[in-house]
């Protein structure tokens, strides 16, 4: 008699993807399944004239065909398979024969073929169109269009002409307008630059008679000068020039993948070999999963996914390589376990009628433990779980990143470095029980948002956050009882009396902690619940703000530390109102109840405080002002880096010369003087 269990079909096996459009001379994609005993091969395909259809492909291939070369690498379920060209890309130049006759170099199409015992087992289709580089080194053809260096010729010498082959009407500097066209709209031809006068004199030369006022010291001052030496043309002066800070949330460009800048920094993407993301599956701001998202360093996360047989995805492979900050590679070290107990991973399952249930092994969890050192990755320690998910099962993936500094490598201990680290949840403490471990809790809504099924989950250092839940309240709520059952699901967020100033805040050091400063809500006297007013409680305690004081203290190995300072709970209150259409059919409202948390942070040091001059002259502030007399030698001190020390030495000599020379000039005697001398 037949087993009534149902048989375990394996999957097939498949490339993903399994069409691939290829523009560049390298192309990758991934053999999924056992590749143990499978032979791949790539081969050229051409398509038949006739009838337009590619060739029917066998299993006698090799690794390499014409310009083609295949490279695999094998892993436990994925294999990566990497197509590469091997061919010059360069567009022909004189005397060279291993190039690109053409822009549009390789079109070609590929099959890569994944074949166990001449049996074909799955195909990779990849269509490749790719054009020659357009960079090239060697000498330009004589013929070539040179472009005239606009520093001491104009580009465009005539701007108006905006149309080729034909006159453009008001563009008299048209080379195809014809004397007779002109003569149509001579009188109101485009004047100034956009006319063609790219060229014109300027107010400052002698020669030029544009101004209407002349001033008397004009002729001393005026340029002699030909119009080709005009202030439009001629070389700017080049300064010095600074490095822009590149943000941590962006890639610094890097002329090879095996150096890394300086190292990482918190905050900063890790990298791979290949000059990738590493990526692992986590949380995106609006709750679900993504596959894709970078692994930021000194950032720990602990994150849950769901996913099922149809929609499981294999994520980066294990062999990757890791840039550790210095320049150097470090391979992943992967402990692979079996997972017994699949109840806590398996959190649902559909009933199936078919016969056959299709399985596969997949990955239950991954933890990965990345050992630091100042700005580098010394280790990466790797725990894969992996468990049998069949159709129709929702698995609940667990994935968690955990970084623990060289000199505390014993993941007992808590950071080595011991201010807080953006995202980490901060710690509380219960001094007033015998068992002083507490929490600070914001709530977690699931299914209809309502406060009896919220759950829980800890406040991160550094991270703004505002949760909320339902309460269900009656029309004949006593107001009093509704004030106490809200203040009770408050204070359920906050078991504790104080809070680490530290992320390694020690129990029995009361020094290590910070009393949270509570505010209590406004209790009213009077219940104006009964009477005529039944529907209407004052003064619900329905928001709690938590307030965070913190500032950067220090640094350790060059990482800032990050300290709380100070702690303050408060109560907003709101007036409820049963809430209902036009006829109060139900006898339930809701009543919508907050938390927030907001950090603040604040110097470690309070700043300078003014002086007295300071807050009266305000025009001598160059930070309110325009005009900054503090800076006015600003120019002739070494901080000024515009021009070289000795040139700005030089010109405020002769300036101050001059200014000297005025007011000799300005004085009465020296008039008197100068006449006397002329008799």
């Amino acid at each position: 008699m037949k087993s009534p269990v149902a048989d375990v079909v394996c999957v097939e096996l498949v490339f993903q993807p399994s069409f691939i459009h290829m523009s560049g001379s390298t192309v990758n994609s991934f053999f999924l399944g056992n590749s143990s005993g499978v032979n791949f091969s790539v081969i050229l395909s051409p398509i038949d004239e006739e009838t337009g259809k590619l060739q029917l492909a066998n299993c006698s291939g090799s690794k390499r065909a014409g310009d083609w070369n295949l490279n695999v690498t094998p892993g436990m379920n994925t294999s990566k398979v990497t197509v590469s060209l091997t061919r010059n890309l360069q567009l022909c130049l004189p005397n060279v024969t291993d190039c690109c006759t053409a822009p549009l170099c390789v079109v070609e199409t590929l099959q890569v073929l994944a074949c166990r015992d001449s049996v074909m087992l799955a195909h990779l289709l990849i269509q490749a169109e790719i054009y020659a580089n357009s960079s090239f080194t060697g000498n330009v053809s004589e013929n070539a269009t040179v472009i005239p260096n606009q520093v001491f010729q104009p580009l465009g010498s005539c701007p108006c002409d905006l149309t080729a082959g034909a006159c453009d009407v008001r563009c008299c500097c048209d080379p195809e307008c014809t004397p007779d066209l002109k003569q149509l709209f001579n009188e109101s031809c485009f004047t100034g630059v956009f006319g063609g006068d790219v060229n014109p004199p300027f107010d400052q030369l002698c020669s030029s008679q544009s101004m209407e006022y002349t001033p008397d010291w004009f002729p001393f001052l005026c340029v002699q000068s030909s119009l080709n030496n005009t202030p439009f043309l001629g070389y700017f002066y080049h300064g010095s020039t600074s490095t822009p800070k590149v943000p941590s949330f962006k890639i610094p460009l890097q002329s090879s993948p095996g150096k890394l800048f300086t190292g990482y920094r918190q905050g900063d993407p890790i990298m791979t070999e290949e000059n990738e993301y590493f990526t692992i599956p986590q949380r995106s701001m609006a709750g679900q999963c993504v596959g894709n998202a970078p692994v930021a360093y000194l950032q720990n996360f602990d994150v849950k996914c769901l996913s099922n047989l149809a929609s499981y995805r294999e994520g980066l492979p294990h062999d990757v390589r890791i840039n550790s900050g210095t320049g150097d590679f470090i391979q992943q070290n992967v402990i692979y376990r079996t997972i017994t107990d699949m109840g806590k991973f398996i959190t649902g399952s559909e009933s199936l009628h078919t016969a056959e249930i299709l399985c596969q092994n997949v990955t239950f969890a991954e933890h990965y433990t990345f050992i630091w050192k100042d700005k580098s990755i010394e280790r990466i320690n790797v725990t894969v779980f992996l468990g049998s998910l069949c159709n129709g099962e929702i698995l609940t993936q667990r994935f968690t990143v955990q970084f623990l500094s060289l000199k505390s490598t014993n993941a007992a201990e808590l950071f080595g470095n011991p201010g807080y680290q953006v995202g980490e949840p901060v710690r509380a403490a219960n001094m007033n029980a015998s068992d002083t471990f507490g929490s600070l809790n914001i709530w977690q809504p699931a299914g209809r948002g309502l406060c009896m099924s919220a759950t829980y989950t800890p406040v991160l250092f550094g991270l703004d956050s505002l949760s909320g839940c339902i309460l269900e309240v009656g029309v004949n709520e006593d107001c009093s009882l509704l004030r106490g059952n809200v203040t009770e699901k408050l204070n359920a967020l906050i078991q504790a009396t104080h809070i680490g100033k530290r992320d390694n805040s020690s129990y029995s050091d009361l020094n290590d902690w910070v009393e949270i400063i509570r505010l209590d809500p406004f209790n009213s006297d009077i219940n104006v619940s009964t009477g005529s007013l039944k529907g209407i409680c004052p003064d619900i305690p329905a928001n709690l703000n938590i307030r965070i004081i913190f500032a950067d203290v220090g640094a350790v190995e060059g990482i800032p530390q990050q300290e709380i300072l100070a702690v303050q709970i408060s109560y907003s209150t709101v007036i409820w109102q049963f809430q209902c259409g036009l006829i109060c059919e139900n006898s339930i409202s809701f009543l919508p109840i907050t938390a927030s948390v907001q950090f603040i942070k604040v110097p470690a040091q309070p700043p300078i405080p003014m002086t007295r001059f300071q807050i009266n002259y305000t025009e001598f502030d160059c930070n309110r002002n325009d005009v900054c007399w503090p800076q006015l030698f600003y120019p002739l001190t070494r901080f000024y880096t515009g021009e070289p020390y000795s040139q700005c030495l030089a010109k405020g000599l002769s300036l101050a010369f001059l200014v000297l020379l005025a007011a000799i000039m300005s004085n009465p005697w020296f008039s008197k003087l100068w006449s006397s001398s002329l008799v």
